[in-house]
């Protein structure tokens, strides 16, 4: 028959903390080490305090940049981007931005483009001649306007423009296969425009146009040729290219 030997409880209790693994305190105690030696790395000088995080912090984009990349992703030209700052005399007794002055906003715009396409065309003198009305040139047929959120001053706005062969209905449809599968018409395209608020970093309005090719020396439309029709084909397939969809 075996003997019970009783167990000293001290005994147990000093065996169990002479054993403890050494292992965590070890690795902090060599850490702290390592934050005093001025050789290190990891050196810490006294009263200072480390950084939140090994990485340094993301630099935010500026309203401009954000929204010329968003514009620039959803398809619309960087050739047409015009900035327009809002003033206090753009208000109206509802306290926002009257609705007449985005057509104006967008006009400014579409004259900057136009300036653009003429000097791809033929340089500064087809520049000038497509804003004065000289020779074949573009005139706005129809335009409609899509308000989505009021705009207050003060604020700045980037208008932006793309061509497509059209109509829309929406312009979540903008690069919809059966829109990108039109062909560009001889005498005509459409042209979606966007306003971009740099206050509230998002579209805020929209547009869709129609503009002819017009020669103002015969007062009749045309067709421009192959070389105009190729300038705005080229701007058409931006939204292909970036896949963008407006929405």
């Amino acid at each position: 028959m075996g003997m019970f030997m009783p167990l000293n409880r001290r005994a147990l209790c000093r065996v169990v903390v002479t054993n403890r693994p050494h292992v965590r305190y070890s690795s902090i105690h060599a850490l702290r080490e390592r934050f005093k030696d001025p050789t290190s790395p990891f050196h810490l000088p006294p009263g200072t305090q480390g950084p939140d995080s090994p990485d340094p912090p993301a630099e935010e984009p500026s309203p401009a940049e954000e929204g010329r990349a968003r514009l620039v992703e959803l398809g619309y030209d960087p050739d047409s981007f015009w900035e327009q700052p809002v003033v206090w005399g753009d208000h109206d007794s509802f306290q926002h931005v009257n609705n007449v002055r985005y057509l104006r906003f967008f006009e400014s715009g579409r004259i900057h483009w136009m300036q653009a396409l003429g000097r791809e065309l033929g340089g500064p003198a087809k520049a000038d001649a497509m804003v004065r009305g000289k020779g074949v040139s573009l005139i706005l047929k129809s335009v409609s306007l899509e308000y989505r959120r009021p705009v207050v001053f003060p604020d700045t706005l980037l208008v932006a423009h793309r061509p497509h062969p059209g109509p829309l209905y929406t312009s979540s449809k903008a690069d919809s296969p059966e829109v990108r599968t039109r062909r560009q018409a001889k005498t005509h395209f459409h042209v979606m425009g966007a306003i971009w608020s740099y206050a509230q970093r998002r579209i805020v309005t929209e547009s869709d146009s129609v503009l002819v090719w017009y020669d103002y020396d015969r007062l009749a439309k045309c067709d421009p040729g192959e070389e105009a029709r190729a300038v705005i084909q080229r701007r058409m397939d931006l939204g292909k290219t970036n896949g963008g969809t407006v929405a």
